[in-house]
């Protein structure tokens, strides 16, 4: 039998070749998800263990520390002295202490270099023989005093520097000019993640970052033959309770499992929609063996008329199976290592920097590849085979097209009824549940997604013969008979339809939520900002220095500024702290749309408090109510309720209160973002004036309403089109499917259309009704799709309304339609060599095939 089975294969290969290809995409897809997150995940390990190459034992600060009554408690770092101490130790080599913060590099137009959240800056340690370990120079030498720096190697050539040259750099305050003393190379992570790194002499960096004569680590070398693990022991008697002290090899062993488990999370989500593609492959598979399984009735019911009982005769199915298995999954996982390093190659070419290493092919990813390809091909092939084990010979003898009878199509109607009810119970009950409610949905999802595949085949012949006058209207004979033959074997059309339905139900559903986000953002900006511009940061995220303020208050044409300064305190007795806004009541009022339920804004000015709607309704507050708050210092204050407002979630903490009243409370108050009114609007003049009113800052950014708009929308437009890309691999097996599903039709139907031609058919319309049934059947598929992807998505909308601001669902009628006009091209594309190959069939011959 299974020599049998091998001779089926090869005798069939061109029908098969569709098949191969499902699974050789879906296990590539596999593959090269596991093979690229493994070399790159080695590849930052390698690169983490080098950076600790030489290093003993790494002792890091976590700063000074607050005690039960909230007063701040020992050294802003490691001193100077416990760095002489630790040097003095038998074992010791030497000790390095290390500095670090942020750093903004300008290039010669003033724009920042680097992304921003991974510029930083630190201090030069040259050990005895002047060379600092971490850093190797190709240009001039590291910074040796005060308004020197060196740049690294990719920071300098995107500026456009060479040593000598002036650069302009920044923190959180005003920028400042250093002379370029050096240019050096780097495993440092932050600058292989797109950003840049700025090194100082040691005392500027400490009074930069720190304090004068205090460090944030000390990197210790052994003498040869000194024991890590012992100068551990005796250093952290030093060194104190406030640090971590552990050897380099804990800390290169720890950085690498924090690697592994980053990876782990993009493993998890290429993956994820790699076991879609497969699920999606399922389908093209299972149509592929059941028509092979059909076309071979006789053949097969010959083998039981001969002595073949219905074990051999199913073994013999899935032997086939096997063997497309084995050979779809040895191609796809060499397609994998490939479309691994195509994707390292594509990082690359974003500028997002990978580490050097070696392609790793771990045994894991070969057995997973190959089980995967294995197991779904089978498994897909399994019910065909049990169907036509289950076929008596004489029956089968006496049909070549044995239809499914009435109570095997009621049984499965009512399966896929009760499993899509159970499925909507689900999603409403999720929906209904509010946050919590997540799980429920997706469990909601699978089991409706389930049960509508189920009952495609129900649910095909009513929405066909609903446009099929359409079709016999315009398309006339044509038109008339691809609806029929898009109906005339309902579990064919609904396998094909289901493959393109679950990738347009994940489609449709990320459309409309991410549409729907973007759009409710846009209300936010819109709704509650009245400000001109909003300076920050940017992606740095860090805060403001307090002469920004003045500075933007002095600028020309400024109207009105006011800080968004964030804090905390606690009300009442409670333990947790709560978030609160401070602001400038003369000016807040110009800068933001308040909604001011009861009370007045004005109240601020003396010191009292504004409470957001919900929280006040909460803690039952209301005007002229006593707030009791403890604040950082641990210092008490009895705040008076002057205002209560509408909640302006995203752009104002639930208490708001006069910036001063903070500034008294927080040693290092954190200034978020500037809001700033100008005379005349927005415009290129304004910007400029802020601009140079901060000294050219690279790293503050002037963001103007529309800016915001143009951000979230970009951040938002970019997730889609990642899932989107994603996606594609599935929707590409769709494709896949349609053109087999009417290659293997065409193949079942010769001896009709030799007929069709022979009472006057013409080539041109036979290729019409090919092409309107793949079009037919890839439109029933897409309605279904965007139904349920609709409906998911307001489900899952319901359940994080609450904390997105002017939440309401948005239907995006425009991408609906362009998705459905994309299925009816994807249906004429995939009709193109079925269709030519029907209309180009020897009539004579197809009449006579059997």
């Amino acid at each position: 039998m299974f020599r049998t089975a091998l001779r089926n294969v090869l005798a069939h290969k061109a029908r098969l070749l569709m098949t191969v290809l499902a699974v050789v995409l879906g296990v590539a897809f596999v593959s090269g998800t596991l093979v690229f997150t493994d070399t790159v995940g080695k590849a930052m390990s390698n690169q983490s263990a080098k950076s600790f190459a030489g290093v003993a034992v790494s002792v890091t600060s976590h700063g000074p520390t607050r005690n039960d009554e909230g007063v701040k408690e020992g050294e802003p770092g490691i001193s100077q002295r416990t760095l002489d101490k630790v040097k003095a130790l038998g074992g010791v080599d030497a000790v390095s202490g290390r500095v670090h913060g942020f750093a903004a590099v300008g290039d010669q137009d003033g724009k920042l270099i680097g992304n921003g959240w991974s510029n930083t800056g630190a201090n030069f340690v040259p050990l005895k023989d002047g060379k600092d370990p971490r850093y190797t120079f190709t240009e001039g030498n590291g910074p040796a005093r005060a308004g020197e720096i060196a740049l690294d190697k990719e920071t300098a050539k995107r500026g456009k520097y060479k040593v000598g040259d002036k650069v302009r750099v920044a923190d959180n305050g005003p920028a400042k000019e250093y002379t370029l003393a050096g240019v050096f190379s780097t495993e440092d992570g932050a600058v292989n993640a797109g950003g840049s790194l700025v090194l100082f002499d040691t005392p500027t960096a400490q009074q930069l970052y720190l304090e004068p004569g205090f460090y944030d680590e000390l990197a210790v070398s052994a003498k040869a033959g000194a024991s890590a693990d012992r100068l551990l022991t005796e250093i952290k008697p030093v060194v104190g309770k406030d640090v971590t002290a552990e050897t380099g090899a804990q800390l290169a062993a720890k950085q690498a499992k924090d690697i592994e488990a980053g990876m782990g999370s993009m493993n998890q989500m290429l993956l994820t929609f790699a076991l879609i593609s497969l699920f999606v492959g399922i389908f093209l598979i299972y149509n592929t063996f059941t028509m092979l399984v059909a076309q071979r009735t006789k053949e097969l019911a010959l083998l039981r008329a001969v002595g073949a009982n219905r074990g051999q005769v199913k073994r013999s199915v899935l032997a086939e199976a096997l063997v497309v298995g084995v050979i779809s999954s040895a191609i796809g996982l060499i397609a994998g290592v490939g479309l691994a390093v195509g994707m390292r190659s594509a990082m690359n070419a974003f500028d997002v920097k990978i580490p050097a290493g070696p392609l790793v092919v771990a045994p894991v990813t070969i057995a997973a590849a190959i089980g995967i390809g294995i197991v779904v091909t089978m498994l897909a092939a399994w019910l065909p085979a049990r169907r036509t084990a289950k076929i008596s010979p004489v029956a089968a003898m006496g049909s070549a097209h044995l239809p499914a009878s009435a109570k095997s199509l009621v049984l499965r109607n009512s399966i896929g009824g009760a499993v899509t009810l159970l499925g909507l119970l689900g999603i409403l009950g999720g929906a209904m549940t509010g946050k919590e409610g997540k799980m429920l949905i997706g469990a909601g999802a699978f089991l409706t997604m389930i049960g509508i595949i189920i009952l495609l085949p129900a649910l095909s012949r009513p929405v066909i013969a609903a446009v099929r006058p359409l079709l016999e209207k315009v398309f006339g004979v044509a038109g008339k008979l691809a609806a029929q033959n898009a109906v005339r074997n309902p579990r064919r059309t609904a396998v094909t339809a289901a493959s393109l339905a679950i990738g347009l139900t994940l489609v449709t559903a990320l459309s409309v939520l991410g549409i729907t986000m973007g759009k409710a953002i846009d209300r936010m900006t819109t709704d509650n900002l009245r400000a001109d511009y909003t300076v920050s940061m940017g992606q740095s995220f860090g805060s403001l220095d307090a002469s920004v303020i003045p500075a933007l208050e002095k600028a020309p044409g400024v109207k009105a500024v006011s800080p968004q300064q964030a804090g905390d305190f606690r009300v009442g007795d409670g333990d947790s702290y709560r978030s609160v806004s401070g602001v400038n009541p003369a000016t807040i009022g110009q800068l933001l749309n308040f909604d001011v339920v009861s009370g007045q804004l004005t109240s601020l000015a003396k010191g009292e408090v504004a409470v957001a709607e919900k929280t006040a309704k909460e803690d039952g507050l209301s005007v002229g109510s006593t707030l009791k708050v403890t604040f950082l210092d641990d210092k008490k204050a009895n705040l008076k309720v002057g205002a209560v407002y509408k909640d302006m979630e995203g752009m104002l903490s639930p208490y708001v209160i006069d910036s001063r009243i903070l500034d008294k409370h927080s040693e290092k108050p954190y200034l978020r973002e500037v809001l700033v009114k100008m005379d005349g609007g927005p415009s290129e003049k304004a910007e400029q004036s802020l601009v140079d009113a901060l000294g050219k800052n690279p790293a503050i950014t002037f963001a103007t309403q529309q800016d915001i708009r143009n951000e979230m929308g970009g951040m938002i437009n970019t997730a889609l089109n990642i899932m989107y890309g994603l996606l594609a691999m599935a929707l590409i097996i769709s494709v896949l499917g349609v053109v087999n599903t009417l290659a293997m039709s065409v193949y079942e139907r010769t001896q009709e259309i030799g007929m069709l031609r022979a009472i006057g058919l013409d080539r041109g319309r036979v290729k019409n009704m090919i092409r309107l049934e793949a079009i037919v059947i890839s439109l029933f598929g897409a309605v279904i799709g965007v139904a349920l992807g609709t409906f998911i998505a307001w489900a899952v909308g319901e359940t994080i309304k609450g904390s997105i601001p002017n939440y309401a669902l948005e239907i995006p009628f425009d991408r609906i339609a362009i998705f459905m006009l994309l299925a009816g091209i994807v249906g004429a594309l995939a009709a193109m060599w079925p269709a030519r190959s029907a209309a180009r069939l020897n009539m004579l011959t197809a009449i006579k095939t059997e």
